[in-house]
């Protein structure tokens, strides 16, 4: 899925395109809402803020961050 974005005064970038509250993004991957804290200041997870302030995860970080943990996982046990 392709994701536009555009430029709004003040720094706002709004893009179209899915995104998720933390919430549930921590409900879709199986962990605890500080774990996407995590994930988010790490850079694994995208965000993109609403003008109302509310930070939202792009599900496409969601997604592909999921498909990375199956991925780490087999590989793992793969030894």
């Amino acid at each position: 899925m392709e994701s536009i974005h555009s430029e709004l005064p003040g720094g706002f970038e709004t893009r179209i395109g899915r995104s998720v509250s933390l919430d549930h993004a921590a409900q879709i991957l199986g962990v605890s809402r500080r774990t996407i804290y995590n994930r988010i200041r790490e850079g694994r997870l995208q965000t993109v803020r609403t003008l109302g302030g509310s930070q939202r995860v792009l599900i496409e970080s969601v997604n592909g961050g999921r498909d990375r943990e199956s991925f780490e996982t087999r590989d793992r046990t793969a030894d």
